[in-house]
């Protein structure tokens, strides 16, 4: 079994360090490796290629890699949560509130209500998750059926959805020219400051998962094994419900509404090391997640080039068939 997890892991960090060189170099001007290299180390010549792949390429693919991973994380910890293979923050309606909040954040921006920056952009979208996921938690206490519950998320998602699309259409201003492109999903645009706020927030929430696997790995198991092994339910539960929503709010700050990746990774990663063991799941969640987004952001660019596709949009297709998967899946087990 650890050569398993050994040769699982590495699979997953080649796959990322090949789609990311990939994803920095092909594009409308494509970037020879020697050029990449010379670039990266400090001495290309060309300004042209040097300002595309720092300034544009490098930063969105980054940012694919570190908020795919946080979304992958995320999915993986309401499964959790809810006991549930096909919870997740898109489904549950928890993206939707996160953009509800950012959009709003847009606006008053615009009009100069507030000073927007990164933080606050992460804060609002943080305060909007945890709106959603409050609400999804007041449903859980009274809907025993699981099934129920995921119905029910998804119309707060679609309330939440509806909202943010009554204040788009009502946002006119120059000033957020953007929040058009944003609210379908996309990387793009990601400035190295943003990347800095988002590596810090997902890196630390991140280490915090992981240092949670133990009790939730009893979790798992059902809460009263966890309970007679000394874990405090109350306390991993709050933790996890903070994590998960500021991991998804965190996305939706800066690349909008990124559906199926919490579901389709978690799933997927569970498939390829044969095991649920958080310890396992938790930096393979991450890194399945950034490989699958890295993938999904150049599909997104390339093949409609010069047009461009909301990540959104190929994440739903390449994550829809994998959750059609699950509840074939799970069916099955019910007959």
């Amino acid at each position: 079994m650890k050569k398993r997890f050994f040769f699982s892991f590495a699979l997953l960090v080649l796959l990322l360090l090949i789609f990311t060189v990939w994803s920095i170099s092909a594009g409308s001007a494509d970037i020879s490796p020697s050029e990449l290299v010379n670039i990266l180390t400090g001495g290309g010549n060309d300004e042209t290629a040097s300002m595309i792949l720092l300034k544009i390429r490098l930063p969105r693919t980054l940012a694919a890699v570190i908020l795919g991973g946080a979304l992958a994380l995320s999915g993986y910890m309401l499964q959790t949560y809810f006991h549930n293979p096909i919870a997740g923050p898109f489904v549950l309606g928890i993206s939707s509130g996160a953009r509800l909040t950012v959009a709003a954040a847009l606006i008053l921006a615009a009009r100069g209500a507030v000073v927007l920056n990164s933080a606050v952009m992460a804060a609002a979208a943080f305060a909007g998750a945890l709106a959603a996921m409050s609400a999804v938690l007041l449903m859980s206490s009274k809907i025993r059926s699981m099934s129920l519950l995921v119905v029910c998320g998804v119309m707060i998602g679609y309330i939440c959805t509806a909202i943010t699309d009554i204040i788009v259409n009502f946002a006119d201003d120059s000033d957020i020219v953007n929040l058009r492109g944003w609210s379908v999903g996309t990387f793009s645009g990601m400035k190295s400051d943003a990347l800095a706020v988002c590596a810090v927030i997902i890196f630390a929430a991140f280490a915090a998962v992981f240092m949670l696997s133990k009790p939730i790995s009893a979790y798992q198991l059902g809460e009263s094994y966890a309970v007679d092994m000394g874990v405090n339910i109350k306390a991993v539960r709050i933790a996890m419900i903070l994590l998960s929503s500021l991991l998804s709010g965190c996305v939706a700050a800066f690349a909008g509404p990124v559906s199926f990746v919490g579901i389709a990774v978690p799933f997927l990663v569970k498939m390829l090391f044969g095991t649920a063991k958080p310890i396992i799941m938790i930096p393979g969640c991450f890194l399945g997640g950034g490989v699958f987004c890295v993938i999904s952001d150049m599909i997104a660019r390339t093949v409609v080039s010069p047009s461009e596709l909301g990540i959104s949009t190929v994440t739903s297709v390449l994550g829809a068939p994998v959750v059609l998967m699950i509840m074939l899946r799970k069916n099955k087990e019910h007959v």
